[in-house]
């Protein structure tokens, strides 16, 4: 791409205009996935990537801290030639440097004393190839180029039993639609999953910085551009946290009872271009599951003239204007709650009229409906009903007579703000809804379909649904859209602070009581202890 922008006489008409001809050889042209637009015949059935400009001004600096607005490249891939230069305004080029390193932003601070993450007897967690067993769980790690992690075969030990969960779980797909109308950014909606592959873009982790504690990694094996296999390093990170309390009761004789909180944790960072994503999946004593998106790296910067008024970016830096935009994660449950026949169910609150049922005002219940088909089993969430998605055992019953299930429990934030008329709506139509449910069926791995680079769209979720197949009993695939809408501000420049989004995928009536209660009193865990002492306080 870099060589194929510098070579147009074009481009390089359009730097000098701009002043920037000292900067030719060293700018940095980035190959954007162009999304979709019907009726442009240069694009249309075409492999066209568009290259945006960033100037370096000294080796090593951050480009993105240095971009040309205005300044579009089509390229054509096939035939590695440049199709046209869209060359629009004269914004001048943000000259305030975005290093981010101690080497400028140092000396580093001294004032925080060392924590040390020790586990003198080793991990709790035993690996054999690919497989883990961690206390009751059981599951086995995978990892490909498009989806990165992968975890299969999931189970909880209850008593002498492996009780299955989940077949198979991954976050396959995530959009990143831009709010932004200026035409150097109001076609961006990537695909980082489908368009970038996260997988490919795994990072090699390392102890102390990514991972604290005692560690195991995996390595990772992804085809690379010439399909040779390359491997990633230390892709994948293993290790066990304390989580503060699990559960604690004062009896009423004043004697505290203590025991505290653990958790395995699975994760990798994936960098695509500007942006560092970590996936990070968490696993609880109590039978609960976590996913967290981790969000980082350097927001994606255009140029206006400083102090203008954007209503579509935040001025985060002179003349350094970053546009609103989301992130928008679909993860893949393929769901097992004690076998393959399940049904699934939405759980909300409902608030009951004073009179002849509520007497005294005081009274709200809940409502629990059966989603029988596809059609209905496409939500919204509702935070202000405490609305929740539960799959149960279709055979199988707790020891109060309730068929065993978990609750998917969501965050609820914004889903796709795009509109039902525009390009992006359509190719990431997955990202409408919080929940879609679709009934197991091999190859529907990906909720946008399997190729979604410069697709028109209605592909995967929308298209499969169509089918509105029965849920009632069979096997059944949970696709659950989360994440968050960033307003980006001063604080996240020039390098992000950590956003977090996700949910949680809980046991409820899946086992017949808390199957923490044998865990070690008080310290006992965690050799935290003082002499004397008979618990740990919170």
């Amino acid at each position: 791409m870099d060589e194929i922008v510098k070579a147009s006489p074009d481009w390089r008409a359009a730097m000098k205009r701009r002043g920037l001809e000292d900067y030719i050889d060293t700018c940095y042209c980035t190959p954007l996935a162009p999304g979709f637009f019907p009726g442009r015949e240069d694009e249309v059935g075409h492999r066209v990537v568009r290259s945006l400009t960033y100037l370096i001004p000294n080796p090593g600096d951050n480009p993105w801290a240095h971009p040309v607005e205005g300044l579009i490249v089509l390229v054509n891939l096939i035939d590695q030639r440049v199709v046209r230069v869209e060359d629009r305004g004269n914004v001048p080029v943000p000259t305030q440097h975005g290093n981010y390193g101690l080497e400028v932003r140092g000396p580093a601070r001294s004032s925080l004393k060392p924590i040390e993450i020790t586990q003198p007897d080793g991990p709790s967690f035993a690996v054999e190839g690919n497989q883990v067993q961690w206390e009751n769980w059981k599951l086995h790690i995978g990892f490909n180029a498009k989806e990165g992690l992968v975890l299969n075969q999931v189970s909880f030990r209850d008593g002498d039993e492996d009780r299955p969960v989940l077949t198979r779980a991954s976050i396959p797909e995530m959009i990143v639609p831009y709010g932004d109308t200026h035409h150097t950014r109001y076609w961006i909606s990537y695909f980082d999953a489908g368009e970038y592959l996260l997988g490919q873009n795994a990072n090699s982790l390392a102890l102390g910085c990514d991972c604290l504690g005692v560690i195991h990694y995996f390595d990772a094996f992804v085809a690379d551009g010439s399909c040779k296999a390359r491997k990633i390093p230390q892709a994948v990170c293993m290790h066990e946290e304390d989580y503060g309390i699990q559960w604690r009761h004062t009896d009423h004789h004043g004697r505290p009872d203590v025991r505290r909180s653990r958790r395995l944790v699975v994760s990798y960072f994936a960098t695509v271009g500007n942006y560092d994503y970590g996936f990070f999946w968490y696993f609880y004593l109590d039978g609960s599951i976590q996913f967290e998106a981790k969000a980082t790296g350097i927001v994606f910067a255009g140029a206006n003239h400083p102090g203008a008024e954007d209503p579509h970016g935040t001025e985060v830096a002179p003349g350094v204007f970053t546009p609103v935009h989301q992130h928008i994660f679909s993860a893949r449950l393929d769901v097992a709650i004690d076998g393959e026949d399940n049904t699934v169910h939405e759980i909300e609150m409902r608030q009951i009229p004073t009179g002849h049922e509520n007497p005294f005002g005081n009274a709200f219940t809940w409502d629990d409906t059966q989603l029988k088909t596809e059609s209905e089993a496409q939500r919204l969430a509702n935070n202000e009903m405490n609305r929740v998605w539960s799959v149960r055992s279709a055979h199988r019953k707790n020891y109060v007579g309730k068929p065993t299930g978990y609750w998917l429990i969501p965050e609820g934030k914004a889903t796709l703000l795009a509109q039902p008329d525009s390009t992006a709506y359509a190719r990431a139509n997955f990202a409408t809804k919080h929940l879609w449910a679709t009934q197991y069926t091999a190859g529907e791995l990906y909720p946008a379909g399997d190729y979604p680079n410069q697709h028109a769209g209605w592909d995967g979720l929308p298209k499969w649904t169509e089918a509105d197949r029965s849920l009632n009993g069979t096997d059944i695939v949970l696709w659950h859209s989360f994440g968050f809408t960033h307003i980006p501000r001063t604080e996240d420049w020039p390098v992000m602070p950590v956003d977090y989004s996700g949910f949680w995928f809980k046991p409820h009536s899946f086992l017949d009581q808390n199957p923490t209660l044998d865990l070690p009193s008080g310290g006992d865990s965690s050799r935290a202890k003082q002499d004397g002492d008979t618990c740990c306080s919170m």
